[in-house]
């Protein structure tokens, strides 16, 4: 099992949840991030982290966004990595909890 940023991540790209990851299975985009399948654990550390409230195990997973699972491990194959938290957008706050936010992810 593994865990799955999905769409409220993108835009606010808050990065405490790749700072928990034992296995640093984040990778970095534009303005999301996205997590190796191959490589989580399913350690359960990052989803309390999340301020966005984005990370949900692959188990508990809304319908809506079932799409993010294959989304999470495309990205993580040709994104980098990411270790360490680093400031998230200044406008994170704003886009925290706007719906539909698909077509704004830049890859």
């Amino acid at each position: 099992m593994t865990y799955v940023v999905t769409d409220n991540c993108i835009k606010c790209k808050y990065t405490d949840c790749a700072e928990v990851c034992p296995v640093d299975c984040f990778h970095e985009g534009p303005n999301f991030l996205a997590i190796d399948p191959d490589l989580c654990i399913d350690c359960t550390l990052c989803e309390p982290e999340c301020p966005a409230k984005a990370i949900y195990s692959e188990d508990d997973l809304p319908l809506e966004w079932d799409h993010f699972l294959d989304i999470n491990a495309e990205l993580a194959e040709r994104w980098p990595q990411i270790t360490q938290k680093i400031d998230a957008p200044a406008d994170a706050e704003e886009w925290d909890g706007v719906p539909d936010k698909l077509p704004l992810l830049e890859l």
